[in-house]
Protein backbone atom coordinates (compact mmCIF):
# COMPACT_ATOMS: atom_id res chain seq x y z
CA UNK A 1 0.00 0.00 0.00
CA UNK A 2 1.46 3.12 -1.03
CA UNK A 3 1.46 6.32 1.84
CA UNK A 4 -0.78 8.85 1.88
CA UNK A 5 1.40 12.23 1.69
CA UNK A 6 0.10 14.67 3.85
CA UNK A 7 0.69 18.44 5.00
CA UNK A 8 -0.73 19.90 8.21
CA UNK A 9 -1.75 23.76 7.75
CA UNK A 10 -0.92 25.02 11.99
CA UNK A 11 -4.36 26.07 12.21
CA UNK A 12 -4.99 22.12 11.98
CA UNK A 13 -2.43 21.51 14.72
CA UNK A 14 -3.78 24.03 16.59
CA UNK A 15 -7.24 22.98 17.00
CA UNK A 16 -6.40 19.33 17.50
CA UNK A 17 -4.65 20.43 20.62
CA UNK A 18 -7.60 22.40 21.49
CA UNK A 19 -10.31 20.23 20.30
CA UNK A 20 -9.65 16.74 21.25
CA UNK A 21 -12.88 15.23 20.25
CA UNK A 22 -12.85 17.24 17.10
CA UNK A 23 -11.82 16.36 12.97
CA UNK A 24 -8.92 18.21 13.48
CA UNK A 25 -7.53 15.99 16.22
CA UNK A 26 -8.55 12.91 14.11
CA UNK A 27 -6.67 14.11 11.02
CA UNK A 28 -3.31 14.87 12.85
CA UNK A 29 -3.66 11.32 14.29
CA UNK A 30 -4.26 9.56 11.09
CA UNK A 31 -1.76 11.67 8.96
CA UNK A 32 0.61 10.22 12.34
CA UNK A 33 0.04 6.79 11.41
CA UNK A 34 0.61 4.30 8.70
CA UNK A 35 0.14 4.38 5.76
CA UNK A 36 -0.22 7.95 5.93
CA UNK A 37 2.59 10.46 6.23
CA UNK A 38 2.77 13.66 7.15
CA UNK A 39 5.33 15.76 5.78
CA UNK A 40 6.78 19.45 7.12
CA UNK A 41 9.56 21.77 6.83
CA UNK A 42 11.91 22.83 9.37
CA UNK A 43 9.96 26.38 9.15
CA UNK A 44 6.60 24.98 9.85
CA UNK A 45 7.69 22.53 12.83
CA UNK A 46 8.89 25.97 14.31
CA UNK A 47 5.54 27.04 13.65
CA UNK A 48 3.95 24.94 14.72
CA UNK A 49 5.95 25.74 18.15
CA UNK A 50 5.42 28.95 18.25
CA UNK A 51 1.86 29.37 17.51
CA UNK A 52 1.12 26.56 19.79
CA UNK A 53 3.23 28.40 22.61
CA UNK A 54 0.95 31.23 22.58
CA UNK A 55 -0.46 32.01 26.29
CA UNK A 56 -3.53 33.15 24.86
CA UNK A 57 -4.65 29.85 23.80
CA UNK A 58 -3.71 28.04 27.26
CA UNK A 59 -2.66 24.72 26.06
CA UNK A 60 0.32 23.08 28.50
CA UNK A 61 3.46 23.45 28.24
CA UNK A 62 3.27 19.24 28.64
CA UNK A 63 0.57 19.09 26.26
CA UNK A 64 2.94 21.38 23.68
CA UNK A 65 5.68 19.10 24.13
CA UNK A 66 3.26 15.61 23.22
CA UNK A 67 2.30 17.06 20.00
CA UNK A 68 5.52 18.64 19.31
CA UNK A 69 7.16 15.29 20.41
CA UNK A 70 4.57 13.01 18.13
CA UNK A 71 5.57 14.94 15.35
CA UNK A 72 9.09 15.06 15.35
CA UNK A 73 9.09 11.20 15.73
CA UNK A 74 6.50 10.55 13.16
CA UNK A 75 6.99 13.11 10.61
CA UNK A 76 9.01 13.28 7.71
CA UNK A 77 11.21 16.24 7.49
CA UNK A 78 12.30 17.74 4.49
CA UNK A 79 13.54 21.12 2.94
CA UNK A 80 11.62 22.37 0.16
CA UNK A 81 13.98 23.71 -3.07
CA UNK A 82 12.02 26.58 -3.99
CA UNK A 83 10.32 29.32 -2.44
CA UNK A 84 7.03 30.06 -3.46
CA UNK A 85 4.56 33.28 -3.87
CA UNK A 86 0.96 31.89 -4.42
CA UNK A 87 -1.07 32.58 -1.20
CA UNK A 88 -2.32 36.02 -0.73
CA UNK A 89 -0.94 35.68 2.99
CA UNK A 90 2.61 35.09 2.20
CA UNK A 91 3.20 33.05 5.74
CA UNK A 92 0.88 30.12 4.06
CA UNK A 93 3.84 29.88 1.09
CA UNK A 94 5.73 27.49 2.93
CA UNK A 95 3.17 24.69 3.23
CA UNK A 96 2.46 24.75 -0.91
CA UNK A 97 6.14 24.71 -0.77
CA UNK A 98 6.42 21.49 1.67
CA UNK A 99 3.37 20.30 -0.32
CA UNK A 100 5.06 20.46 -3.43
CA UNK A 101 8.56 18.98 -2.05
CA UNK A 102 7.06 16.16 -0.65
CA UNK A 103 4.26 15.66 -3.94
CA UNK A 104 1.70 15.93 -1.34
CA UNK A 105 -1.36 14.35 -1.82
CA UNK A 106 -3.00 16.65 0.45
CA UNK A 107 -2.98 20.20 2.45
CA UNK A 108 -5.10 20.00 5.10
CA UNK A 109 -6.41 23.57 6.59
CA UNK A 110 -9.03 25.46 8.23
CA UNK A 111 -8.49 28.36 5.91
CA UNK A 112 -9.35 26.90 2.53
CA UNK A 113 -9.70 30.08 1.29
CA UNK A 114 -5.82 31.31 1.38
CA UNK A 115 -5.62 28.65 -1.04
CA UNK A 116 -5.77 27.37 -4.33
CA UNK A 117 -8.15 24.69 -4.94
CA UNK A 118 -5.37 22.68 -6.07
CA UNK A 119 -1.54 22.80 -5.92
CA UNK A 120 -0.08 20.61 -8.79
CA UNK A 121 -0.96 17.07 -7.40
CA UNK A 122 -1.54 18.23 -3.88
CA UNK A 123 -6.06 18.63 -3.26
CA UNK A 124 -6.25 21.40 -0.44
CA UNK A 125 -9.02 20.03 2.19
CA UNK A 126 -9.94 20.92 5.24
CA UNK A 127 -10.16 18.18 8.06
CA UNK A 128 -13.75 16.94 7.43
CA UNK A 129 -13.20 16.63 3.70
CA UNK A 130 -9.54 14.27 4.83
CA UNK A 131 -11.56 12.15 6.54
CA UNK A 132 -14.40 11.59 4.41
CA UNK A 133 -12.38 11.27 1.19
CA UNK A 134 -9.73 8.63 2.74
CA UNK A 135 -11.17 7.44 6.33
CA UNK A 136 -14.88 8.09 6.10
CA UNK A 137 -14.78 5.02 9.57
CA UNK A 138 -12.42 7.71 11.37
CA UNK A 139 -15.25 10.18 11.74
CA UNK A 140 -16.73 10.93 14.72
Amino acid sequence: MLPLKVVLDTNVVVSAALKPDGLERVSLVYALTRPARLYLSQEIFEEYGRVLRKPQLRISGSRVDAILGLIEDSGTLLRPSQQLQVTPDPDDNIFLECADEARADYLVTGNKRHFPLFWKSTKIVNARELLELVAPHLRP
